[in-house]
Order: C-alpha cells, then structure tokens, then sequence
C-alpha cells in the first residue's frame, strides 16, 4: 500500500465522520492556504539552506552541520503528533530508515512542538531518528513554511481535542506546511517536496530516488 493510499483513506474517514459544514470549512481553509502562494515561496532547489540547532526529544542539541558532515541530510517538517497524515508520513519514513542510512543519509524530523510532545511522537510511532523541536518555528520560518491557522478553522481543531498552544508551547496558531528536502553536504538542496494541503506527502520511494546520485560508492 503506497503512503498516498493510507492517506487517502484518512480524508475519506474525516469526511465520513465530520458534520458537512465543518468537512467543508477545513476544505476552505486549505484552498485559502493555497491561493496564498506560500508553496511558492518556500526554500527551492538549488538553494542553500539555513543551518540550525534543535533540541531533540531528550534535549540534546542536533547541528545541522554536523549532520551534513556525514552525508545527505533529509529532512521532514511535520505539523505535530496531533496530526494523523504526519503520523502516516513518519511512520512510512521509519520503515525505509535502513534503506535511506544504507545511502548515506541522515534523516530528522521537525515541527513545532515542545520537547515533550516530540517525545510523545517518536514513541507513539517507534522512530529510530531525531525528532527536533523547532519552538517558534524559527527554523521553518527560515524555509519559508511558516503559517497562521486561518481563524475558521479554530473551532475544528477544538472539536478535535486538539490544544496547539499545549503543544508547541505558545499561542501564535502557527504551524509548518509540512515538507521534505534533501539536502547536499555543502547544505545545498537537493531536492524538495512541499505541498499547502497537509494531506499530501511525498512517498518514500521517491525520496529514495532523490538520494541516488549521492549515494556512497559500493
């Protein structure tokens, strides 16, 4: 089953389980979010990228540079481990982990939450690589995948149980556009996949594809 698939299958549930007009009002904030161009603004390929320094789950400091020292570094910008897509989206990254270290890549993932809840995700979800806490979207900002949650779509989050300011520590209602990039040792990107409508995600397969001409010789 291809990640699309499973994700696919996540709308189809909201959709079957949510009143009309609340389906609907999500489908209107993430045409808003489109038409507001920031896709095309993000960090492109070609670009170098901003180096950063993240606590990861247990605290420990990650450099950026230091994991481009060792090879390509991947890089997943994920909303939270409220997010079901990004749940899906991690979990589908860890069952190709061995595969995407096997090319000599480092692979990380990033959103806005506290320590805490970047625990709470990498145990809910078995993960075997660093999940970063970007608090205040600082380094998401610097990619340009910064947003703020359309006042419309508040209440949907709260019917959900969903507390953005407990998890990302503040009230800003300001979320990444999730994404993926590859990046060069020289902090180039290589390639990178970002979407406005959260319910897209790039598959492994081809995140795979991008590390190719990088790959260590054999």
């Amino acid at each position: 089953m291809t990640l699309a698939t499973e994700l696919n299958a996540v709308t189809e549930g909201v959709r079957q389980k949510l009143p009309a007009d609340m389906f609907a009002t999500m489908e209107a904030g993430n045409l808003k979010l489109a038409a507001s161009g920031l896709a095309d603004r993000v960090l492109k390929r070609g670009k170098r990228m901003p180096d950063f320094e993240l606590p990861d789950a247990n605290g420990r400091l990650v450099r950026s540079a230091d994991l481009r020292a060792k090879g390509p570094l991947l890089i997943s910008f994920y909303r939270g481990s409220w997010c079901p897509y990004c749940s899906l989206e991690l979990k589908a990254l860890q069952t190709r982990l061995d595969e995407i270290t096997a090319k000599g890549a480092t692979l990380v993932a990033i959103s806005p939450q506290t320590p805490d809840r970047s625990l709470t995700t990498a145990e809910k979800n078995a993960l075997r690589f660093p999940v970063l806490s970007d608090a205040g979207n600082s380094v998401a900002r610097q990619f340009g995948l910064v947003f703020t949650l359309d006042a419309s779509l508040r209440p949907v989050y709260e019917a959900f149980g969903i507390d953005l300011a407990a998890h990302n520590g503040d009230d800003s209602f300001e979320l990444p556009v999730p994404a993926t990039y590859a990046i060069a040792r020289d902090g180039t990107v290589l390639n990178a996949y970002v979407d406005a409508d959260y319910r897209k995600r790039v598959e492994p397969e081809t995140i795979l594809g991008w590390l190719n001409p990088v790959a260590p010789a054999a």
